[in-house]
């Protein structure tokens, strides 16, 4: 049975069944007993008829089918698309919590920006020996193009989306930082619609921070990026995986959505082909990695960029969000020297904690990676969207050999991690209430002065049974998640 199609049974058994795992549960403080911000939740849950359960998931479902939102999912052998799956139970996050949370992602997209300014600048942090120089420079993310190089307005990373985790103990971690093209915003807000369609009282009742400004506040900030001219959405094209995304961004915010070949460099400027002649941009929000924007400065096979484009970003004829160069501060190979550089570049102490992670290039991590398969997480350094993860407790020996041979072959290319018991929350998944893991992709805003975070951001849920990959691009699905506000 497709998970969909699973979660939409017309028999639902009673929330009062529901049983919570020995792990965290973001609703319940023990069996039956929900946490302070979710009683009113689950008394409204408690209150609907069984049958009201799948009727609202259908809506919900029509909605998403209707408006065609959906995902490309990679891991079934081929390039599917469907639906995005959608589990009405939102996620709700304290409004005394969520200021923590916000505060800790501020902190660090503004010392991620210092650090991407300083690398390819000064590189003091180098000299100063908090980072080693060869993880960075040795990094396939590393664009020496970018070297000597000073963004439109000193920004980087205009807009970051950090995956959240939290552990069985209740501790909130960053597990990862996306501060190239992070995508899931646009579920955010259709996940909003779709539960003020089929549960609008509860919604407005309940005292949930608003997700609607972000495309207003994204706009804006491609506006003042510094470079004058319009704006314009630049997408691989339609069998892109998020393309949905890009055009639902674009209409959101009344600009253009184009791709390479609707673009063209003329007179130093980058302009957009239109009926009455060509029209200079001023600003491109990318949906395309770095080596494809511009054959003749990256991969020059790339027929989705734009030949010339990176002169003329050089120049300071553009700005682009995100900056070229930026996967060297989302590499996982970086990621554990993140406290160092909030302490080096902001005086302060880390307010959201890393996940403890060994780098195989270290012989004593190798040899503790190397020693713990069975017990550790094991990904790859340049990768992302859950491909190449390897779950050492959920995979079985042949997984594990091939895994060490990699490992020893090419050691750099990996990190480990210990297991997070990611927590759970209650799903509706064949007609019953069950326990699912996931994780939260917060998006974060930056012009340079001072970062803004949309309240909430996108929960993704591992719909598979004991599965702890919860990526859409690996078939998870998705909640809303509400923000109360702060008493």
């Amino acid at each position: 049975m497709l998970l969909f199609e699973a979660m939409i049974q017309t028999q639902t058994v009673p929330i009062s069944q529901y049983q919570a795992t020995a792990d965290y549960d973001e609703m319940f403080e023990r069996p039956g007993v929900p946490r302070p911000h979710y009683r009113a939740i689950h008394e409204a849950l408690t209150a609907l008829q069984n049958e009201e359960f799948a009727d609202r998931q259908q809506r919900a479902h029509i909605s998403l089918l209707n408006q065609g939102i959906t995902f490309t999912v990679y891991a079934e052998g081929a390039g599917t698309e469907r639906i995005f799956p959608f589990d009405i139970i939102p996620r709700v996050i304290d409004g005394a919590e969520w200021l923590h949370i916000e505060r800790g992602l501020k902190q660090r997209l503004m010392a991620l920006n210092l650090f991407l300014q300083d690398a390819y600048n000064e590189g003091r942090i180098f000299t100063d020996g908090l980072i080693p120089r060869e993880i960075v420079f040795g990094s396939s993310n590393y664009q020496p193009a970018m070297h000597g190089f000073t963004p439109p307005g000193g920004v980087w990373a205009h807009i970051s989306g950090s995956d959240l985790v939290r552990d069985a103990d209740g501790t909130i971690y960053v597990l990862e930082d996306n501060l190239r093209t992070p995508s899931g915003v646009s579920y955010v807000i259709e996940n909003r619609l779709v539960t003020a369609r089929v549960m609008s009282r509860l919604l407005h009742a309940s005292g949930v921070r608003p997700v609607d400004s972000y495309a207003s506040r994204l706009h804006a900030l491609i506006q003042r990026c510094g470079v004058a001219g319009p704006a314009a959405v630049l997408t691989p094209g339609p069998y892109n995986s998020a393309y949905y995304e890009h055009t639902f961004l674009a209409k959101q915010m009344g600009v253009q959505l184009v791709e390479g070949r609707d673009l063209m460099v003329k007179d130093g400027r980058v302009v957009m082909k239109t009926t009455r002649g060509p029209q200079a941009l001023g600003s491109i929000y990318r949906r395309i990695d770095d080596d494809y924007l511009d054959p003749l400065n990256f991969l020059s096979d790339s027929v989705l960029g734009v030949p010339g484009m990176l002169d003329v970003y050089r120049s300071g004829g553009l700005c682009l969000l995100n900056a070229i160069g930026n996967g060297i501060a989302d590499d996982k190979s970086v990621y554990p020297y993140v406290p160092a550089m909030i302490r080096y570049y902001l005086g302060e102490e880390l307010v959201l904690p890393n996940v403890p992670t060994f780098h195989a290039a270290e012989e004593r991590s190798r040899e503790h990676i190397l020693a713990n398969l069975r017990d550790l997480v094991v990904k790859p350094t340049n990768a992302s969207g859950g491909y190449g993860v390897v779950v050492g407790p959920c995979s079985d020996d042949a997984e594990l050999a091939a895994l060490r041979e990699a490992i020893v072959a090419d050691p750099a290319s990996y990190i480990a991690q210990p297991l997070i018991r990611l927590s759970t929350c209650p799903a509706l998944i064949d007609g019953t209430w069950q326990p699912r893991r996931i994780d939260l992709r917060p998006f974060v805003l930056y012009d340079g002065v001072e970062p803004w975070v949309l309240p909430g951001g996108l929960t993704r849920v591992a719909l598979r049974e004991g599965s702890f990959i919860v990526n859409s691009s690996q078939g998870g699905g998705s909640k809303d998640t509400w923000v109360r506000n702060a008493a």
